[in-house]
């Protein structure tokens, strides 16, 4: 019975996707004010590929972390926003160390199987020029889905890296 109310809450406060036309997905608005449950520099999920020095933040409506927290499940229509900084370290007074410089652009993970049949579909909204796209359409199920299958800690999202996900608050 404690589930229908966790729903109800989460309908109520849900900031759903909202899509240019099927499987097309325009960016999350105001995704800063939501829940930040992680940061990461430089996480690869290949041995191949580049070595990526980016800062990544991601974020998540604070009814689909509480909804997750208590049922061990994202609720239908989750997204989880990743935002892309390139690092810096010119600025004073600073001698040492990175932070986040150049804003790169977002990208995103929704779980809605009304948009593809496999429930997640992944969403990049950085343009070939670095520019910070408005609409992105779901990435191939290769690119992204199969991995985080395998991969994701729980339902499909990579949990392990996120602390306040991962770990009871």
């Amino acid at each position: 019975m404690r589930l229908i109310p966790l729903l109800l809450l989460f309908a109520l406060h849900a900031e759903p996707p909202q899509y240019a036309s099927k499987a097309v997905l325009k960016a999350p608005a105001n995704y800063r004010d939501w829940y930040f449950v992680g940061s990461n520099l430089g996480i690869s999920y290949s041995d191949t590929a580049t070595k990526d020095p980016n800062f990544k933040n991601i974020y998540i409506p604070r009814a689909a972390a509480d909804a997750f927290k208590k049922t061990g499940v994202f609720p239908e229509k989750t997204m989880l926003v990743m935002e892309v900084y390139q690092p810096t370290k010119d600025a004073s007074p600073a001698k040492q160390g990175n932070f986040e410089g150049k804003f790169i652009g977002i990208e995103v993970a929704v779980k809605d199987k009304d948009a593809v049949p496999e429930g997640w579909a992944y969403y990049n909204f950085i343009g070939d020029k670095g520019e910070q796209k408005p609409t992105a359409k779901a990435n191939p199920k290769q690119a992204c889905w199969s991995c985080h299958a395998e991969h994701g800690a729980k339902d499909n999202v990579f949990v392990q890296f996120y602390p306040r996900l991962r770990d009871k608050d």
